[in-house]
This record gives structure tokens, C-alpha cells and sequence, in this order.
């Protein structure tokens, strides 16, 4: 059976939109899924689904609704396969950034062809990034936290998406091979 991991958008950032693991695990064990795990306090839970015809969208949007109507929040979910996730490591466009200057961001449609023309033009050193279908990669040499580029990217003209860097996305590759493990 596939392994998927879910990545929640914005929670436990600046003491907001606040959910402890365990519970993130609870609930979405409650939704029928297995092999239930998460990774750091950032929102990224591993399961096996219990719904294995489900698509994508599918387990988005009850992952959505069940965070909703049990924790009464409103977070946005994108939801990977382990493999999709392995792929978009290996189709990674900057193979010698540093694992954490580099954010890959997982959206939940294709951009239009015209979601990133304003960050196109913003001058922000030797940041860089790469559109790859529904995954953006966004290389900061020299740090992401001031990077102009980072900001342009987070503006709302692009599709629903949430980010990790480079050395989270790798780690949850390798936890999701594990389907026996515990939570975290």
C-alpha cells in the first residue's frame, strides 16, 4: 500500500493555529488511516490510508474537514505519496544547495503560466527558484528568512501550497519507508 504523507499549512508557526502531534495523529487515525506518524511540531504526518482508492484530493479535503470540526481551524492540506515526494528530491534543480536553503514548496494545482511573472523580476541576489509542475524549488544561498524572493513566492497569486526544506522532505522520504514505526 502507498504511503502518503500531509503536510498542514501554517500551524504551530508563532504560536498560532496551535495542534499538539499526538493529536494530529488521533485524528487522523480517526479518519481511518494506519501506520500513523509525525514528523517535527511543523504539521507532517505519514500514514498508510485507510481509503486506498482515495485520490489526492480526497484525503486533502477530509484531512481538512476533520482539523475543521474537531480543533476548529482552518488549515490548508496538501497531501504527497512517498514516491511523489522521492521524485521531486531526485528532479531537484539545485543538487548542491544546502539542504536547509533549500524550500520546496508542494502545491495543490499547476500554477498558471503566469503565477510567478512578479517574482520573476525581483532582484534578490543569487536566490533562485524552478517551477516543476506542482512543486516549487526556492534556493536561498544566503538564507531564507530575508530573502526577497521567498517573500515574492508566498504571495497570494499562486496556488494553495506549503513548504518544508530540503532535509525535512528527505527525512519524511526515509520515514515513510517505515511503515512499523510509532508516532513522534
Amino acid at each position: 500500500m502507498a504511503r502518503h504523507i500531509a503536510f498542514l499549512r501554517g500551524i504551530n508557526v508563532g504560536g498560532k493555529k496551535k495542534i499538539a502531534m499526538a493529536d494530529l495523529r488521533a485524528l487522523v487515525e480517526g479518519l481511518g488511516h494506519t501506520d500513523v506518524r509525525t514528523y517535527i511540531n511543523s504539521g507532517n504526518v505519514i500514514f498508510t490510508s485507510g481509503t486506498p482508492k482515495a485520490g489526492r484530493a480526497e484525503l486533502e479535503t477530509a484531512i481538512e474537514r476533520a482539523v475543521q470540526s474537531q480543533l476548529g481551524m482552518d488549515v490548508a492540506v496538501i497531501v504527497r505519496t512517498r514516491d511523489e515526494l522521492a521524485a521531486a528530491v531526485d528532479a531537484n534543480p539545485f543538487p548542491a544547495a544546502e539542504p536547509p536553503r533549500l524550500l520546496l514548496s508542494f502545491l495543490r494545482e499547476a500554477p498558471a503560466a503566469d503565477s510567478f511573472a512578479a517574482a520573476e523580476k525581483v532582484e534578490s541576489g543569487a536566490d533562485e527558484f524552478r517551477v516543476d509542475g506542482t512543486t516549487v524549488y526556492l534556493h536561498c544561498p544566503d538564507g531564507i528568512g530575508r530573502s526577497k524572493l521567498a517573500e515574492a513566492l508566498s504571495r497570494p497569486k499562486t496556488p494553495v501550497g506549503t513548504a518544508r526544506n530540503l532535509a525535512t522532505v528527505r527525512k519524511l522520504v526515509d520515514l515513510a519507508r517505515d511503515e512499523t514505526g510509532g508516532g513522534s
